[in-house]
């Protein structure tokens, strides 16, 4: 594969995305799903909203029905504007193929193939009743998507190929169906009552038709195998083309927790096992986090064979601890808070989505507050970037520790290293601010360097009964590009504590024992 295009290489066992020959990582922000239809818009109300905020990554859609208004009739003036815009600003882009699916629903396929509802047919509850959601069983759809995406995939070759402008490519968004567990149209009734695929049969050890061998998650199991396959069938054809990193993401499993109230067949948790084997074209399996336990989600999908990929999270000031968990615990790709120009507003100028929306979307009205987002964000991302040296060095090894409050009731931990425990207490949790987070480096036996937020730290000695532990220096400071930059040294009663405020920052300590 040509260096020059981005790629999912292995460094050091962890998977990392490659930009230019180097590791990069994306410290991202999505902008709402209506902006990229306007240059002018984007020029007016995103790019200069978003000054400040340290991104190098904009997350932004490509809708399928501005690139083929008529069928086989491509059009590109959108897309050449976005990279034109992006080049200008130094910037990266992540762009979102709106296809066929979009949050389980068929909203942004051209309009000559929503009116032709025989040829592109589409999915059916038990009722019969129609969704307006074409059925991934409809063959002349999935083509039609396959060849639209495969000339955007060309057509940023052509235009980006120098210059790696487009790092990844999600391929639909959230894809599934809502209200009913499985498609009943009359192909998927005949394709439920088959024996099952020999890949899956092989992969859990079973046989049968879908109900016979998956009993109660039939209907979801069904789903996700033919959900992938589409995306397989998309994703493939387009890199083909141009072999960019391609992923989907997820709309969460969340209460009520039937297959239906969130869309049954999109690549949750549950159903990774049939998506890794069915659309291997896809890199990774993102989840889009709008629940409370964003800590824990972000571990349930940073795991082997799935990296870590956040399109879509919460944008106020508690994102900042969740990012800096992300990257430097969970080893993410890509870091991207939601509507991220809303940061560039006040408050007060926010549109929030109605109360009926969010109750559509199973969404809790908190995680689109933005009140205090823009001011640690920005920080945190510089300080992230800023690590990065120190980072690659030391991740994945017992060397960096991470940590972070996941609750209200979660006050603190503990980390083990060679010769000391360091004790971590966890500031309340306030509006506006973050919540605990951070890491410690081990840089030399009796050396630390602290990142984070809103925490306090005390060093003890591994076997605490036989030894006791001082500070011989203690420094704030920063760090650029891997090295520490001193502003202040600490003694005296201000070593009591070793502290991190709310802001993004770092304390460097050298401990000795007597």
């Amino acid at each position: 594969m040509d260096n020059k295009i981005p790629a999912i290489k292995d460094l050091n066992g962890i998977p990392t995305l490659y930009v230019n020959g180097a590791p990069f990582f994306a410290y991202a922000g999505e902008v709402h799903n209506s902006s990229a239809c306007s240059l002018e818009y984007m020029e007016r109300h995103v790019w200069d909203k978003i000054d400040g905020l340290q991104l190098n990554t904009l997350v932004v859609p490509v809708y399928w029905e501005q690139l083929e208004p008529e069928e086989g009739v491509f059009q590109y003036e959108i897309v050449e504007g976005l990279l034109k815009q992006a080049k200008q600003r130094d910037m990266h882009l992540v762009l979102l193929w709106f296809g066929l699916w979009k949050n389980a629903e068929s909203m942004y396929v051209p309009g000559w193939m929503k009116k032709d509802s025989r040829k592109y047919f589409r999915a059916e509850k038990g009722s019969h009743e129609k969704l307006n959601t074409i059925s991934p069983f409809c063959e002349a759809a999935v083509e039609r998507d396959a060849a639209a995406f495969a000339k955007l995939m060309e057509h940023i070759k052509t235009q980006d190929e120098n210059h790696s402008t487009v790092i990844a490519v999600q391929v639909e968004n959230e894809v599934g169906l809502l209200g009913t567990g499985r498609d009943h149209c009359a192909v998927a009734e005949e394709r439920f009552a088959r024996q099952i695929p020999e890949q899956l049969a092989a992969e859990y050890q079973a046989s049968g038709t879908w109900a016979e061998a998956f009993g109660a998650d039939a209907s979801e199991y069904f789903m996700a195998y033919y959900f992938a396959s589409a995306l397989e069938r998309i994703a493939s054809g387009g890199r083909a083309v141009y072999p960019l990193p391609c992923y989907t993401n997820a709309w969460l499993k969340q209460h009520p927790w039937y297959a239906g109230s969130y869309p049954s067949g999109g690549p949750v948790k549950d159903v990774h096992r049939i998506w890794k084997r069915t659309a291997p074209s896809l890199f990774t399996l993102a989840p889009d986090i709008y629940v409370p336990y964003t800590a824990e989600v972000t571990e349930e999908y940073g795991y082997e064979g799935n990296p870590l990929f956040i399109p879509e999270v919460r944008k106020d000031a508690v994102t900042s601890s969740y990012c800096l968990y992300a990257f430097l615990k969970c080893h993410a790709i890509c870091y991207s808070p939601f509507g991220i120009e809303d940061l560039g507003l006040l408050p007060e100028e926010v549109e929030k989505p109605s109360p009926e929306v969010m109750a559509a979307l199973n969404i809790n009205p908190a995680v689109f507050a933005t009140d205090g987002g823009s001011k640690y964000l920005g920080k945190t991302y510089r300080l992230l970037w800023n690590l990065e040296p120190l980072y690659l060095k030391y991740r994945g090894t017992d060397a960096m520790q991470c940590y972070i409050k996941k609750s209200e009731t979660d006050t603190g931990t503990y980390l083990r290293f060679q010769k000391y425990q360091v004790i971590i207490d966890y500031m309340p949790t306030a509006p506006a601010k973050p919540v605990a987070a951070g890491a410690v480096i081990a840089l030399g036996e009796n050396q630390f360097l602290i990142a984070g937020m809103m925490s306090r730290l005390t060093f003890l000695a591994e076997d605490n009964d036989t030894g006791k532990v001082a500070i011989l220096k203690l420094q704030e400071g920063r760090i650029e590009r891997g090295e520490w930059i001193p502003t202040r040294t600490l003694n005296g009663d201000e070593q009591i504590m070793l502290s991190l405020g709310e802001m993004p920052s770092c304390l460097y300590v050298e401990l000795y024992q007597y």
